[in-house]
């Protein structure tokens, strides 16, 4: 802010600098009234009016006294806040995100902010009905709008501001979003809910010696609720809650019977929280001690965060790297500071969840894109004012307003869940914490037991500490792995649909023991194609160059790229044949095929079909944990969050799947998911097996994941990567052309692509089309940039190519066509 005093700054004509959230390129210059002046603060939102009539919130950036050459300045409509809710540190990050990843700085906003903190013209307004909340406490204007909307029940804040006839609508729903009474459309529902468990408790009123003596008189003709009651007794010594399912079970008696003593009212039934994992892994969390190993790698760790702006802690699975990262945040809170721990998935890392509030307590807060708007926008402030220290977030927690940020953690730093891909900005939240931590002058620790090929680079070559962490905890010992050959079983006739001989003698052999088992393939649906035997037709999605895959559950034909359903076919649209094969196979057909192989085993599935509704994954976890599934059957989700002490059998349906994908991280991420899901297993006292089945019993993949060999595949890869110019030693940006003809998107990316040549010669290369073609009906034309960045600039090509495109996009002969630019695509 300026230095004039109250009274000479409110003469002042100022200016500011806004951040609109729309992919606009640059800020817009807006006139402050002078009643406004000491109101405005870089870091506010202000209501602004962009276009013939839109009204947008947007975010002050700069103030100062120079007003705009090409154009004549609006007037602010209101400053909506008393204290700024973004920090310098964040705008200078989102700068950085926007210059670094070729997108504007409005769309970096718009994934940044809560919805509830970016009204616009547009957003809808929804009634949430309270009946205990007294009306005679709103003002007239909020009487109006609460008024219309249990009229219509939804409004634009357009509506509003015809209904209020005044422009300055926001802090009039600002209000009524504080007392809970409207909230906006674009709210999801939470998705992750407390597991409850139904408990009984004992009236107060027999707490009494005397009363309880009575009661025993009066139940004298009712043997079995006597019974109850005096098991309830027993269980309730321990000091522990008594579980209903636990006094059913040490009672005998019948649900009825526990029914009946609650009519009396001499039980009460109740639900309560509890932790979805085992007490004594809780407890163990809460009272560990390191091992040897794990007290060494901490003393590492603790040097290098010293020495070292950024730190990986290389640690195999299963070795206790969770206990490390609590002592760690230990010693940050002790210093006041605030912790941002990152997770690949929130919806897949449940016990981690539990186990740091459980350590934690109330210092610790989760974060990410599924809370519902005004949960978000109160984490946002309660972050904001220093009042939580410890956010446990998904990716998107890199954009919150830290005010005191100390250290960051980001967990199992290589997956691909990190990677942002639409809509923009298209970030890595590796990148971006390691960005964060410089601005903030935090420290960041990347842990994983399969770190990406580029974090290892960087550690190796001293650019990030490197502490390993090679001994499991508890002296567990990793699992055995055993290869089976598909071809071999095939030839012997000993495979029964896709299950090998040797994968269902270990199934039979897990569940006679009480065990519980994993398979894991990484492909949802029933069958991935539909093939005419005697023409060769496949159905393919009227959007999207893809076939379609059946879905079982729905007897529907689906498209996993544009979400488009057809019926599926009984004969082939081509040529009228009713030969039609089904060729491949998802987790769901997985799932029927042991139903009917092993019909007295209990299976689950999850995947993104089973998950997507409303609790629905942590129903399955929760049964899987309760034992009541003995065969979870699953996606890449099972590789990620399960720690089940009960899982002693992986099983890899089809490793080629995998291996064979067509991209240069294939290898790498290969060894990365089947090490994952391999850690799965005997996490506890047993030691795990995992069965491969595989077409390629040597491939080098393979064989590195049995030795649990990572050096072995990072040499390996680095070789290649170095030939074929590809990261760490290479960077590359990808732009994606794209449009609804397929002649004219020839035509102006072939113009493109040479124009860019021309300024970058063969860095350049393509265009080409894409694995898939065509989505949602637009033809897609692919030119990829490789940037030897140790010998040239890679800020000096980015600017380049974003005004490169900015000519491309406002030439009227490029109409209907635009380009995405996806810096580090993977």
């Amino acid at each position: 802010m300026f230095d004039f005093d109250s009274e000479e700054l409110n003469q002042q004509t100022l200016f500011v600098e806004v951040i609109l959230p729309l992919a606009i390129p640059g800020t817009y210059t807006y006139r402050v009234p002078k009643h406004l002046n000491a109101l405005t603060e870089v870091g506010k939102r202000v209501v602004v009016q962009f276009g013939k009539s839109k009204i947008y919130t947007a975010i002050v950036s700069a103030i100062g006294q120079k007003a705009p050459v090409k154009y004549e300045a609006k007037y602010l409509i209101d400053v909506l806040d008393e204290k700024a809710i973004v920090t310098q540190q964040q705008l200078k990050l989102w700068q950085w995100i926007a210059e670094y990843y070729l997108c504007t700085l409005g769309e970096v906003m718009a994934a940044a902010l809560p919805s509830a903190l970016k009204l616009a013209s547009e957003t809808r307004i929804v009634l949430n009905a309270n009946p205990d909340f007294d009306k005679s406490l709103l003002n007239d204007k909020e009487f109006l709008v609460l008024d219309a909307l249990e009229l219509k029940h939804e409004l634009s804040v357009t509506d509003v501001t015809k209904i209020l006839a005044q422009k300055s609508v926001f802090p009039i729903l600002r209000s009524l979003f504080s007392k809970n009474l409207i909230y906006i459309v674009e709210e999801i529902d939470e998705k992750f809910q407390p597991k409850k468990v139904a408990v009984i408790q004992l009236n107060p009123l027999y707490q009494d010696k005397e009363n309880l003596k009575h009661l025993f008189a009066e139940l004298e003709k009712a043997p079995k609720q006597v019974d109850a009651l005096l098991g309830y007794i027993k269980l309730a010594k321990s000091g522990k809650s008594v579980k209903k399912t636990d006094l059913l079970e040490a009672t005998g008696v019948s649900a009825g019977v526990i029914k009946a003593l609650v009519d009396k009212e001499v039980f009460i039934a109740a639900h309560e929280v509890i932790s979805r994992f085992t007490h004594p892994d809780l407890t163990a969390v809460m009272d560990f001690t390191l091992s040897d190993a794990q007290q060494q790698a901490l003393s590492a760790l603790q040097k290098s965060i010293n020495e070292k702006s950024v730190t990986l802690l290389h640690g195999i699975t299963s070795s206790g790297k969770t206990q490390i990262y609590i002592r760690l945040i230990e010693d940050y809170l002790a210093l006041g500071k605030q912790v941002l721990y990152l997770l690949p998935e929130i919806a897949l890392t449940g016990q981690m969840i539990d186990r740091l509030k459980v350590y934690f307590k109330d210092q610790i807060i989760v974060y990410h894109s599924k809370f519902n708007d005004n949960e978000r926008a109160e984490i946002w402030q309660k972050v904001l004012n220093n009042e939580v220290k410890i956010v446990l977030g998904a990716r998107s927690s890199v954009f919150l307003p830290f005010a005191d940020l100390g250290f960051v953690i980001v967990d199992e730093e290589h997956e691909a869940s990190f990677k942002q891909f639409e809509p923009a900005p298209r970030y890595h939240a590796r990148d971006v914490a390691i960005m964060l931590g410089t601005i903030a002058h935090a420290k960041v620790l990347l842990g994983s037991a399969t770190p990406s090929l580029e974090t290892y680079f960087n550690a190796l070559n001293n650019k990030f500490g490197l502490v390993k962490l090679a001994e499991r905890y508890g002296g567990v010992k990793l699992p055995y792995i055993e290869v089976v050959s598909i071809a071999e079983e095939r030839n012997r006739k000993l495979i029964k649909e896709h299950f090998t001989s040797v994968l269902l003698e270990g199934i039979n052999t897990a569940i006679a023991n009480q065990e519980q088992v994993i398979l894991f393939q990484n492909r949802r649906g029933y069958v991935p194609i539909l093939i005419c035997q005697t023409c060769g037709n496949t159905p393919k999605c009227i959007n999207c160059d893809v076939s379609l895959t059946y879905h079982k559950a729905s007897g529907k034909l689906h498209c996993h790229y544009c979400g488009y359903k057809e019926d599926n076919i009984t004969e082939c649209p081509a040529c009228a044949s009713k030969h039609i094969a089904y060729k491949g196979l998802g987790t769901e057909k997985i799932e029927d095929d042991l139903k009917v192989i092993l019909p007295d085993v209990r299976v689950a599935r999850m995947d993104y079909d089973t998950t997507r509704n409303k609790n629905a994954h942590q129903v399955i976890l929760n049964d899987f944990e309760d034992r009541k599934i003995d065969v979870l059957v699953g996606t890449q989700m099972v590789a990620k969050g399960l720690d089940f002490e009960n899982i002693t059998l992986i099983g890899i349906i089809n490793a080629d799947s995998i291996i064979q994908f067509p991209d240069f991280r294939a290898y790498e991420r290969s060894f990365q998911l089947l090490s994952q899901v391999a850690g799965r297993a005997g996490r506890r006292s047993k030691q795990g097996k995992v069965i491969i089945q595989t077409y390629d019993a040597k491939h080098r993949v393979i064989q590195q994941v049995v030795n649990h060999d990572y050096e072995s595949m990072y040499h390996e890869e680095m070789i290649e990567r170095r030939q074929f110019k590809y990261p760490p030693f290479y960077k590359i940006i990808q732009l994606n052309i794209k449009h609804k003809d397929l002649g004219m998107l020839l035509k102006i990316s072939d113009a493109f692509a040479k124009l860019l040549k021309h300024y970058l010669g063969d860095m350049v290369i393509g265009p080409h089309s894409p694995l898939v073609g065509r989505v949602r009906n637009y033809y897609i034309q692919t030119i990829t940039i490789k940037i030897d960045w140790a010998s040239q600039s890679l800020s000096k090509i980015k600017v380049l190519l974003k005004e490169q495109i900015s000519v491309f996009e406002a030439d009227k002969a490029n109409k209907g066509a635009f380009i995405i630019a996806d810096v580090d695509p993977y």
